[in-house]
């Protein structure tokens, strides 16, 4: 996911729910419990669809 966000020029942060408490609480609120976990404005992407990642980032 980082490679293809890298590649695409696109600024990004990345939360390690692992290690980020509060990070996994986070998505754990969203009702999400997989990952990876994109948000591109208002719209969350679950897992690595390519597609839809692409078209939100237009």
């Amino acid at each position: 996911m980082k490679e293809f966000l890298s590649e695409k020029g696109v600024d990004f942060s990345e939360k390690n729910v692992q290690d980020d408490v509060a990070a996994r609480k986070e998505l754990m609120k969203m009702g999400i419990m997989a990952v990876p976990v994109v948000k591109i404005g208002e719209e969350t992407v679950v897992g690595f669809d390519k597609e839809k990642i692409e078209s939100l980032l237009g």
